[in-house]
C-alpha cells in the first residue's frame, strides 16, 4: 500500500463514521410540529423572509398554497410549516387561541396580529415583520394580493386587536 493511502484512508475513515454518530444525534425535524417552538437558529427569521417572498402572491379565500392562490390563515399555516417547521391550522380565531399572548410592546418578528374586519373578533391574520409593519393576505377589492401594512396608521390599525407567538 503507498504511503499517503493509510492517512487518507484513515481521514474517509474518520469522517464516516464521525457523520454517523452525528446522524443519530440530530431530531427528526421532518413533519411539521404543532404548538410552540423555540426561537432558535432564526426561525422566526427565516417565517419573516419566506411571509415577504410571498408579496404579490394572489388571494383566493380557503387558499392554503402560492400556486392556487392565499387567504390569511392558509398563508400564516403554509409560511410557518415551509419556514419554521410548525403546523398552525385552521382560521385565523383557531390560530388565535393557540400561541402565547404577546403585549404589543413586545412583540418581534414573527409574530402574528390579529384583527377583526368581519365585525367578528380575530377574523384576519398576518404575520409581524418589525418596524410597525406586518405580511398578510387580505381579500381587498383590487388589491387581493398578499402585502404589508402598518400596524400604526390606516384600516388595519384600527382593527388590530392583539398578537401572539409562537416562539419562545
Amino acid at each position: 500500500m503507498p504511503r499517503h493511502s493509510l492517512p487518507l484512508a484513515a481521514v474517509c475513515a474518520t469522517l464516516v463514521l464521525g457523520a454517523c454518530g452525528m446522524l443519530t444525534s440530530v431530531p427528526d425535524d421532518s413533519r411539521p410540529k404543532s404548538g410552540v417552538a423555540t426561537r432558535q437558529a432564526g426561525a422566526a427569521e427565516d417565517v419573516v423572509l419566506f411571509a415577504l417572498g410571498l408579496i404579490e402572491t394572489h388571494y383566493r379565500f380557503g387558499g392554503k398554497n402560492p400556486e392556487a392562490g392565499l387567504d390569511c390563515s392558509g398563508m400564516v399555516s403554509y409560511v410557518f410549516s415551509q419556514a419554521a417547521g410548525l403546523r398552525l391550522a385552521g382560521s385565523a380565531a383557531d390560530m388565535a387561541k393557540r400561541g402565547r399572548p404577546v403585549e404589543i410592546a413586545d412583540m418581534k418578528p414573527g409574530d402574528l396580529v390579529f384583527f377583526n374586519t368581519l365585525d367578528r373578533p380575530r377574523s384576519h391574520v398576518g404575520i409581524y415583520i418589525g418596524d410597525g409593519r406586518f405580511v398578510h393576505a387580505p381579500s381587498s377589492k383590487g388589491e387581493a394580493r398578499v402585502r404589508t401594512d402598518s400596524l400604526r396608521q390606516g384600516w388595519f390599525a384600527s382593527r388590530f386587536e392583539e398578537a401572539r407567538t409562537y416562539f419562545d
